[in-house]
């Protein structure tokens, strides 16, 4: 079992749990808060709950087991969450995800003494394998005033955080990055990284000046995909990239053949990969974003209950993050909504309420 050194005033506490969803920015004056010590090395049992002021400003609501409504960070830690993920968009239509929202969350998650980790996509909106768009207003540059781009928007965003008084413990550089980010520039393929790892180590050079102490994340989707993973960091280990930790995604279930594949496969193929690239690379691995499906809450609790008891105890695994188990396979954030996407349905909630998916977290 692991312990944790946070604590925090009951007052605090209740100051937060009394900030609705659709007010997040209370305009009340801040009461002193602990600093969080998360000097130590712990494994970090995190959740992504990046849509959560959307969520409110849509007048989503949140309970807790008994049924009282409480905001949604404090219910995440409630259940047994320490860690708390938020993503960073440039300049994103309605602000969702851009540097004022993204403090306001993490604002949230300092007065509860959750541990923060920032998700630079380096886009103005979604960042993932399949498209890695440069931001609008960076659209013409070259690729000296596109690391001159990354190195500024990381520093502006952080030093935001950081005058707030937000203590941030791990950073990732670029999001889901499998073949680099802001393509053409800095696309990766076959034995080229092109402008990659230039922009890679402007963030990491960022994050360091405010953050000295951040750990800098390097993140891949398809954590079960081993040849993925050792061609990757083969490479930047050949062009000396600069970072700390390995990144992973792991969503080992998915609807085949007119249900939800078996997760245990791929799952253990993700865990050997920790350990192979622990091994290989020397660097620390985290599962930045783990998701099941949100209609199966029982199959995803045994999931849960496996990855977290395979991983906690894994040297060189740091923590698991659930990715936005908030959401219910019912709810779309704006940016579905113009996408003509369909819900996100691999979250842990029903009505408001945390699945059965999610008690693992509290057991650990």
């Amino acid at each position: 079992m692991k312990t944790y050194r946070i604590l925090l005033s009951a007052a605090m506490t209740a100051l937060l749990a009394a900030c609705t969803p659709e007010d997040p920015d209370s305009t009340k004056p801040e009461t002193e808060t602990e600093t969080p010590d998360v000097s130590e090395t712990t494994f970090a049992k995190g959740a992504d709950i990046s849509w959560v002021t959307e969520m409110g400003k849509d007048g989503q609501k949140f309970y807790d087991a008994e049924g009282k409504e409480t905001e949604c960070t404090a219910l995440m830690k409630d259940i047994g969450f320490d860690a708390i993920r938020l993503r960073v968009w440039v300049d994103p239509e309605a602000g969702w995800c851009g540097k004022d929202d993204v403090v306001a969350k993490a604002k949230r998650a300092q007065k509860l003494g959750m541990r923060i980790m920032i998700d630079f996509h380096y886009s103005d909106s979604w960042a993932d394998p399949s498209k890695q768009n440069v931001p609008a207003g960076w659209k013409d540059f070259n690729a000296v005033q596109m690391a001159q781009a990354v190195k500024d928007h990381t520093s502006e965003v952080l030093k935001a955080l950081k005058d707030e008084g937000i203590d941030v413990e791990w950073v990732q550089v670029g999001n889901e990055v499998n073949q680099g980010m802001l393509w053409p520039l800095g696309k990766v393929s076959g034995q080229s990284v092109g402008s990659f790892v230039t922009f890679l180590n402007a963030g990491y050079g960022a994050v360091k000046e405010i953050y000295p102490a951040a750990k800098v994340i390097v993140h891949l989707s398809n954590g079960h995909d081993a040849g993925l993973y050792d061609w990757f960091f083969g490479l930047m280990q050949k062009n000396n990239a600069s970072y700390d930790i390995i990144g992973m995604s792991l969503y080992p279930s998915w609807w085949e053949n007119g249900g939800w594949c078996d997760w245990k496969p791929n799952t253990d193929k993700c865990l050997a990969n920790i350990k192979a690239m622990y091994g290989k690379f020397g660097k620390e691995v985290m599962l930045c974003e783990v998701g099941m499906p949100v209609s199966e809450p029982q199959m995803s609790k045994e999931a849960m209950e496996y990855i977290l008891g395979q991983t906690s105890g894994m040297d060189g695994c740091l923590g698991v993050f659930y990715w936005e188990p908030q959401t219910d396979g019912r709810w779309k954030p704006s940016s579905y909504e113009d996408l003509g996407w369909n819900a996100y349905d691999k979250g842990a909630f029903k009505d408001g309420r945390p699945t059965a998916a999610l008690d693992p977290f509290a057991a650990y």
